[in-house]
């Protein structure tokens, strides 16, 4: 009986054994690198095991017929494939796509810095940093010449970027345009910035090469994106020599809306009493900023936000003339400005977005110049030809109204396109010395762009736009392309192309309209390594312009015959992580460039330009004295300066004088003192603040003005060697404290 139950035990097993079969393979990723520990299984059995250290896998089953085949991991695509089982061993490769998301995903970084919550990628200059760069006095502009691609301009508002003009540099918004972004200042000193860093929780500083959302602006884009929410009703209060300010937001109980008010008195007064300046100041500045906002949370999700912003200045100065011994020059200006930001951000569903913006702002300026005598009364010299300009009268205008629409829709995994039109209407009238003149702009533009993402690795965008100004009676159309590939953790490289165009300024166009657009095609490429709290970058750029405004006589006479080109190298450096509570970043900027434009006679280095810049920007808070210290340090070689007259006898401009201004060097200092750190039940919150800028005292020399006839020539640097600022920032509501420690760490 034993043998006989021996033979079936026997049978049975040999009948088991012949039942299975054996599935076997290897399993990869996309880039076919073996994926140990994942597990590969017959869908809805106890079959199956776990990928080795190989990418083999191996396992026998006694299942038969149709049966799916299933592998997954996490952060890639679920496997699955129909088999069919039989009698034969099923030999299957199987490969795993890396599952697309936003968080995994390389971003194209070529040709923009960026921060806060647009994207996520590039270098990170938050609020923080801006108010905290060593002299930068809490100005956008300022911190943002510490980065690559910016030159160290003194004399002149604006950003100057890659061999590029200050006006070719265009701020926006929450997706529109600001026509005066900054205060109205005066001959020979550079104004700062209208907006407080602390309006916006996005920046992307466009060095180049940026997307086809934005248009007329021939070298840079700078992009803004406001708050929304607060996170809880507070007050604040700002107190120095020479600023007073106050403001209060409210944030409703359910924190779905809110609203807020500011108002700033600036007056110079006092501190030009104790600080001397330069030029003799017969109107000390004075300025009154006020600004108010609204913010809706709607249903889907969305916000509405309004934002509008009211400036009143006045400035007046006399300074020696510098065609006579006994004479002066006296400026004044005043100016009046208003701004308004309607945005509307909305989800509809099915992916599908939309991102509506409505802007209108007005801007008046009332300019005087006058030659006085010592006693500061007004002179006429009917028999002077030097002194034909010196005697005038400005009254100036310009409106801007704009509405501008932008729908997205999401395609394949995180893909999407964004398609949209905007439109403006510009007003620019101008009265000089009772002689009337106006300008109306009915610009049109239509654009589409698309993110495509083929894998985690590969991106692309590729767009488009189309641009009509009835100013010049002008069309454009202006393609973008940019790519990046990941090439290893936290490595990628960018490539990006594209043409962009801009019209010629209100000052050419008021003397003629029969011009086209200027134009310039840039070719960007990036490598950028971004891990642990360090970034390291590198980008080569080619810039070509074509189409340039020149003059071709004393007449102001105008053509579109200008051309030029930049090219360069660009180095960044910031880490976070390498010295314990220190945080630092350098950035090293090579530019060759030339222009052939205005009144040049021929393609020259731009009197604005320089080969070489660097910045060293550090940051520390000693948490034991609750105070922070921040330096910033910038070089820049010798600008190019010319003297250029015209021949009449020639009919042709040509040089009389050039040179090359000495290197400057600026070191910049400020100190913030938090004593409400370490009380967490503390209910008011406040810093006090210390700026000093140009510590060491150097004298630089950014150009020179020469008399009328050129035999006298005068350096242009600062109305003072240095600017001093003291002042205390109270809050009562949100405690800010923390947000200055973890941004100085």
């Amino acid at each position: 009986m034993k043998k006989i139950y021996l033979l079936i035990f026997l049978q049975g097993s040999i009948f088991i054994l012949h039942a299975q079969v054996t599935i076997s393979g290897k399993l990869k990723d996309n880039k076919g690198r073996p994926m140990p520990g994942v597990t590969i299984s017959i869908k809805d059995s106890y079959d199956g095991t776990i990928v080795d250290s190989l990418g083999n896998y191996k396992f026998t089953t006694t299942e038969k017929g149709e049966h799916i085949l299933s592998a997954s991991n996490v952060g890639y695509r679920s496997f699955e494939e129909k088999i069919i089982i039989a009698n034969a061993p099923i030999i299957k490769d199987i490969v795993l796509k890396e599952e697309l998301s936003e968080l995994k995903a390389v971003t194209v970084v070529a040709g923009s810095f960026a921060a806060g919550d647009i994207k996520r990628a590039a270098t990170v200059l938050n609020s923080i940093d801006v108010a905290t760069v060593g002299g930068g006095n809490a100005d956008i502009t300022n911190a943002l010449k510490t980065l690559p691609g910016a030159q160290q301009v003194g004399e002149q508002e604006g950003l100057f970027v890659r061999g590029g003009a200050g006006y070719e540099t265009k701020q926006f918004i929450d997706g529109t345009l600001v026509n005066n972004p900054y205060f109205t200042g005066v001959p020979d000193i550079a104004s700062r910035g209208r907006f407080s860093p602390f309006l916006f929780k996005g920046t992307v500083f466009t060095t180049g090469g940026y997307s086809a959302l934005y248009g007329q602006a021939l070298s840079s884009a700078l992009i803004l994106e406001s708050i929304d929410l607060p996170e809880r009703s507070a007050a604040n209060l700002s107190t120095s020599p020479i600023i007073v300010g106050a403001g209060f937001q409210q944030l409703a109980n359910d924190k779905r809306s809110s609203w807020g008010v500011n108002y700033n008195y600036v007056n110079l007064y006092a501190y030009f009493n104790v600080v001397q300046q330069k030029p003799d100041y017969f109107q000390v500045p004075i300025f009154h900023n006020a600004d108010a906002n609204f913010r809706i949370k709607t249903k889907r999700g969305g916000m509405i936000k309004y934002y509008t912003t009211f400036d009143r200045g006045i400035i007046g100065l006399r300074r020696p003339d510098i065609d006579s011994a006994e004479l002066k020059d006296a400026f004044g200006v005043k100016n009046l400005s208003w701004y308004n930001n309607l945005s509307w951000r909305e989800n509809f569903g099915n992916g599908w977005k939309m991102n509506l913006g409505l802007g209108y702002s007005t801007s008046r300026d009332d300019i005087m110049q006058e030659l006085q005598n010592g006693q500061n009364v007004k002179q006429e010299l009917n028999d002077s030809t030097w002194s034909m300009n010196k005697n005038f009268v400005i009254d100036n205008r310009s409106d801007l109204s704009q509405i501008k629409v932008v729908m997205e829709k999401r395609l394949f995994g995180i893909s999407a396109i964004r398609f949209g039109s905007e439109y403006m209407y510009g007003l620019n009238k101008s009265i000089f010395n009772g002689i009337h003149s106006s300008l109306i702009e009915n610009f049109t533009s239509l654009f589409a762009e698309t993110d495509i993402y083929l894998t985690n690795d590969i991106a692309a965008k590729i767009g488009g736009r189309y641009e009509y100004s009835s100013v010049i009676q002008k069309a454009n159309i202006a393609p973008r392309l940019s790519f990046a590939y990941k090439i290893g953790k936290g490595a990628q490289l960018s490539a990006a192309y594209g043409i962009f165009y801009q019209k010629p300024e209100n000052i050419h166009l008021i003397y003629n309209t029969d011009l086209g657009h200027t134009k310039a095609i840039h070719y960007i490429l990036t490598y950028q390594k971004n891990t642990n709290d360090r970034i390291f970058r590198v980008e080569t750029f080619y810039k070509k312009y074509d189409d340039l405004v020149k003059n071709y006589n004393i007449n102001s006479s105008f053509n579109n015959n200008g051309s030029g080109y930049a090219k360069g190298i660009e180095f960044f450096w910031r880490d976070k992580k390498s010295i314990k509570n220190f945080d630092y970043w350098i950035s090293y900027s090579f530019l060759n460039t030339k222009r052939d434009y205005l009144n040049y006679p021929s393609l020259m280095n731009p009197n604005f330009a320089t080969p070489h810049t660097a910045s060293f920007v550090m940051k520390r808070f000693f948490i034991d004295i609750k105070t922070g210290f921040n330096f910033t340090y910038s070089f820049a070689t010798g600008r190019p300066y010319y003297r250029i007259v015209f021949d009449e006898p020639a009919n042709k401009f040509h040089i009389t004088d050039q040179g090359t201004t000495k290197k400057s060097h600026n070191l910049g200092f400020s100190m913030n003192y938090v004593p409400s750190i370490g009380k967490p039940n503390a209910k008011t919150f406040w810093v006090l603040v210390l700026s000093i800028t140009n510590v060491l005292g150097y004298n630089p020399v950014f150009n020179y003005n020469y008399s009328y006839n050129g035999l006298n020539k005068e350096p242009v640097g600062l109305p003072a060697k240095r600017f001093y600022f003291i002042g205390a920032f109270f809050s009562w509501g949100v405690d800010r404290t923390q947000d200055a420690i973890n941004n100085n760490l």
